[in-house]
This record gives structure tokens, sequence and C-alpha cells, in this order.
């Protein structure tokens, strides 16, 4: 509402200084309300079709002790690193370059980020949208009683329905803009405080209803049996490159959610919750497609044929299946949501940060410029999947460009930069400033030689280099 008050000799006197002072920047409401975010922010759909079936595939209980010991001294120290450039800066990740190593050209990987991140959420927002449709079919019933053959002709008809996949995606981005017109405290957090609670809770139901099918047992010993035979060198990379992808960091995207952070917040331990919150969500999605897909016999597969085809013929045959299919798609559209509010928010803060645009102008002109992308990439899945590049697809080739190439020389071009290119002990001071556990030695070690080493094998394997 419009400020009719009229200013005082003395504030209309205010100097060009004080009036061009910036404002200070937003912070978290609270630290729970930060990791539920970032928890949010993380999560998407590779921790349900692909975390699960690379579990069970690459050996069950001893992969999952490989990836633990990733996550700890890989994914960690990245997401340690990216809060703590945000909070120490208070920019995104380019501007935040450029105030850490003045006079260097280093922040040309920020770009690179803000790049991976426009490609991505370019074919994530359609690829969300399905999982509304799929909600409302699964409200209907539109495929109750369908047999396999059927779920697959029905799946293939959805993506050649051009009007229909543009819609989806329009509301996905639409969705995503209006949350973050609120900014982060009465946007972001208070969604996200709904929102992973309620994702949780869901994803326990249909856990307990999983694992009492019948023959849920075999679906349990295939996903996590030990089966140390499978732990190849493959397996152990698999392990490595599963923890850095599925949670989308080392390109700055949670830099910007680290920005938001109070100097009384705890970044170890905070990133740590986070870590801990993201595994849980996707190990107890395994407990929910595995007992699942052994019980009607089907064959575990990855990718979007799990989601779109393989679960939605498991629910139209199983009893209220209908019922339990809302809840499954209800909670895969909380967890698309939440990551493409934060993919969206760690672009336009550039926007906001760098070139000075409201945050309602960068949400309007960038919010449209990614949907007009998003159709492409949606479009190429059916309508224009004839149109190859490279002999790929448009999806298809802008995945493997991101995460092959990008994605990978990002994560490994900002470890080395804090391990080499500057004293960590600088960012520790930032790291070990507010509340929680505090750390030292682990993270020199971890950010100079164990992150590096791993992610430059990770980047020959996508590189084609390294082959099994």
């Amino acid at each position: 509402m419009e400020n009719t008050t009229q200013a005082t000799p003395q504030e209309a006197q205010t100097t060009p200084q004080e009036h061009d002072a910036p404002q200070a920047r937003e912070k978290w409401n609270s630290n729970l309300g930060f990791v539920l975010s970032s928890i949010g922010g993380a999560i998407g759909l590779g921790a349900v079709w692909m975390f699960p079936f690379t579990v069970g595939m690459y050996g069950g209980a001893a992969f999952l002790c490989v990836y633990l010991l990733a996550l700890l001294f890989i994914s960690t120290p990245i997401l340690i690193t990216e809060f703590a450039i945000g909070r120490r800066t208070e920019l995104n990740y380019v501007s935040a370059l450029k105030k850490l190593f003045p006079g260097k050209r280093y922040h040309f990987v920020g770009y690179a980020g803000l790049l991976v991140m426009i490609i991505v959420l370019s074919f994530y927002i359609g690829i969300s949208g399905w999982t509304i449709a799929y909600f409302f079919k699964s409200v209907t019933g539109s495929y109750n009683g369908m047999e396999s053959a059927q779920v697959i002709e029905s799946f293939g008809t959805f993506l050649n329905e051009p009007y229909t996949l543009v819609f989806w995606e329009f509301l996905m981005m639409v969705l995503t803009v209006g949350v973050l017109t609120k900014g982060i405290q009465n946007g972001i957090e208070k969604l996200c405080k709904i929102l992973i609670p309620a994702l949780f809770v869901m994803i326990i139901i249909l856990v307990v209803n999983a694992l009492q099918l019948p023959n849920a047992h075999l679906g349990l010993e295939f996903y996590l049996l030990p089966k140390f035979s499978a732990l190849t060198p493959e397996a152990i990379l698999a392990a490595i490159g599963l923890a850095f992808f599925t949670l989308g960091i080392g390109v700055g995207n949670m830099v910007a959610y680290g920005s938001y952070m109070g100097k009384d917040q705890a970044i170890t331990s905070s990133s740590i919750y986070i870590i801990l919150g993201n595994l849980l969500i996707a190990f107890l999605m395994g407990l929910i497609i595995f007992p699942s897909v052994f019980s009607f016999g089907i064959e575990p597969e990855a990718g979007p044929p799990l989601v779109f085809i393989v679960l939605p013929t498991i629910f139209a045959n199983m009893q209220f299946g209908m019922v339990f299919a809302t809840i499954f798609f209800l909670a895969l559209f909380f967890a698309c949501l939440t990551t493409t509010i934060a993919l969206l928010q760690a672009i336009i803060i550039y926007f906001t940060d760098e070139l000075k645009w409201t945050r309602n102008k960068a949400l309007a002109i960038i919010g449209t410029a990614i949907f007009i992308l998003g159709i492409f990439q949606v479009l190429s899945f059916g309508p224009i999947a004839h149109i190859k590049l490279f002999g790929m697809s448009i999806f298809d080739l802008s995945n493997y460009f991101v995460s092959n190439i990008l994605l990978p020389g990002s994560g490994l071009v900002m470890v080395l930069l804090i391990g080499w290119f500057s004293d960590p002990n600088d960012l520790l001071a930032e790291i070990n400033t507010g509340k929680g556990m505090k750390i030292k030695t682990v993270y020199i070690v971890t950010i100079k030689y164990v992150t590096p080493a791993a992610l430059i094998l990770v980047y020959l394997q996508s590189l084609g280099f390294i082959k099994f």
C-alpha cells in the first residue's frame, strides 16, 4: 500500500549517500526454516528415479556405506563452502567470487554455474509439471485398472499433446514465481515449513503401505542386502557421482540460500542436517519403490519411466491404489516445487545483486525466458522429438551438456579455488562463526585433497576418459 505520509524537512534533506545506501539483506527467520528450505532445494526427482535404482544395482547396503562416506567427505564440504561463501559476501555466486578474488577473473565459474541452473530449470520445470498432471489423473482415477501396456500408451499420448505439456509447464512456473514474489521469509521459508514436514508424513504413509505388500521382502533384499561382489571401482565412482549430482551442489545455488543466513546460524551443523534429511528422503523412496515393483513382478527401472509408467501401473492394480497414487504424486510435486523455487531464486539473485533489478522485474523477465526455453525442452519428449542435435534430442543434449561437462567442471573449479587459489582458513573463520559444531583440520584436508581428487575422477569418467 502506498505511504501517503509527507516527509519532514529533515527527512527531505537526506543526503544522497543515505538515500542510495543498500537495504539490509533479508534473513531467514529461523534456522529450522533455513534447513527445511535447503532440504527442499536439494531434494528432487533424482532422489526418486536415480538413487534407489543405483543403490540396488551396485550392491545394496554395501553401496550405501560408500555413498555415506562420499556424502561426508565430498558433498558436505562443498555444501559448507557454498553456505560460507554466501553468508560472508551476502551476494550471488558470480558477485561473491568477484568480492573474494578482486582483480581476478575467477568469477567465470560463477557464470558457468548460472548457465547450469538456467538449463536445468528449463527442463526441470516442464517435467515437474507432469507431477501435477499425474496428481489430477490419480485423483480422478483416469488410469485405474490399466495394465502396463495401457499405461505406457497413456503416457505416450500425454507426451505427444503439445498444448497439454506447455500448460503444465506454465502452471509450474506460475506457482514457482508466485512463491518467490513473497520473498525469503514469507515465501520460501513459510512454504517449506509446511511442505517438507508434509512430504515426510506422506512418504512414511507410502512406506508403510509398500512394506505390507506381498513379496515386499524380495524388494528389500534387492535394495538393502549387502552385495560386496557388486562393489567394483565402477560402483565406487557411481557412489561419488550420486553424492554430488543428486544434491545439485557445486554450481552456487546454495550460495544464494547462504547469503540470507544470519551470523549466529550454524553452517556446519545445518549442512549435516540438510545432507541427512535428503538422504532420509531418498532412502525412504527406495522403501516405497522396490517392495512395490517386486510385489507386482515388474522389472525396476530408472528415470522417468519409473515414475510415470512403472509406479502408475502398480498403483492402477493395487487395492486403494488411486489413494496412494494421489499421495505419491502430491509428495513428488512438493519435492519438485521446493527445488524449482531454489533454482529460480539462485538465478534471479544475480540480476537483483549485479544488475540492481527489482525482485519482481527479475522474476517476470527471467521466469518468462526460462518458460520459453522450457517449451522446447518439454516438447522434445514428443512433438519435436525428431529434431536432433549431435544425434540427441534437445532434452538429452541439455542433460548431457550439464551432467557431463558443466556440473562436474563447475564443482571441481569451486573446490580448487577455495582449496588452492586462496587460503581455506579465511573461509574457515566464516564457517566457524555462529552456533553449532566447529571444524578445522577435517575441512582443510577434504577441501584441498579429498574432494578435488574425487571430483577429478568423476569428471574424467563423465567425459569418457575412465571406462569400465
